[in-house]
């Protein structure tokens, strides 16, 4: 053991890290999806494959190798979302460089943040998805389009009961609301629950397809959700779904802390 220890050079251990770090972010993106599933069934079709050539099964061993022949084609097709999902996560770095800035990602945040907390008291429903990397336009353009910043009183406004765009989602794109109204796919997740409802449903199934982040408000409890990476997870309160916000979005906390000061000392210079 200390023999093979000793012949480990930094390079072996930097490749170990690498393939690490690969294995671990494609179980993370995977993690939650329909994917699991499919593949644990490959797993069980290659092993059957293998069974099947050992006890010189004919019949079977042919149809098995006749279905390998085409899993590239196969897996390209079923992995469609996820295989998008983690090409979007290899260019978000660069691409939230072009984004807006930092404050006013901060900004954003501080707006939306806002905007949910005022709904979730009221027990209004809503559903707000932050593009990142993968483009939204296809799902944009079904919904009433828009040119605004974000804020807090643009949000609230779309989601009230009296609204006629109040039953789809906004979609922010680079800082501004892009579209409202907007109608999305729902999630196929079998394992999601009878207490998640269309709004939940639709803001896992943008999260499922993209890389985007949806965070939804329910109108019977009120409770705050964000959907991300094909996985959904409830918020307890808004300093929590803050944090969470300026961690997907890529704010630092010195900018986000910047953000709230300012806007709490705007509040005592406006009381006098």
């Amino acid at each position: 053991m200390s023999a093979m220890l000793g012949a480990l050079r930094w390079r072996d251990v930097l490749d170990i890290v690498v393939v690490a770090l690969i294995i671990y972010r494609v179980l993370a993106l995977f993690r939650g999806t329909r994917a699991v599933q499919i593949t644990i069934g490959l797993g069980v079709l290659g092993a059957a494959a293998v069974a099947a050539r050992a006890l010189q099964l004919t019949s079977l061993t042919w149809l098995l190798d006749h279905f390998w022949s085409f899993w590239v084609v196969a897996l390209i097709v079923v992995f469609q979302p996820e295989l998008r999902r983690a090409l979007g996560w290899i260019g978000q770095a660069s691409l939230l460089q072009r984004l807006t800035g930092g404050a006013e990602r901060a900004q954003m945040v501080e707006e939306i943040v806002r905007a949910v907390d005022s709904l979730a008291a009221r027990r209004i429903g809503a559903l707000v998805v932050v593009e990142r990397a993968t483009g939204l336009r296809q799902y944009a353009e079904l919904g009433v389009a828009l040119d605004a910043l974000v804020s807090s009183d643009l949000l609230t406004s779309v989601f009230l009961p009296y609204s006629p765009l109040h039953d789809g989602a906004v979609i922010v794109q680079g800082g501004r609301v892009v579209a409202a109204g907007c109608f999305l796919p729902l999630s196929r997740n079998m394992q999601l629950g009878r207490a998640l409802g269309t709004r939940h449903r639709a803001a896992l199934g943008i999260a499922e397809e993209t890389d985007a982040v949806s965070i939804a408000v329910s109108e019977e409890t009120g409770g705050l959700s964000i959907a991300v990476s094909g996985r959904i997870e409830p918020v307890a309160e808004p300093d929590a779904l803050r944090h969470r916000l300026n961690e997907l979005l890529g704010v630092s906390e010195v900018r986000a802390g910047e953000v709230v000061g300012l806007r709490a000392l705007r509040r005592r210079w406006s009381r006098g």
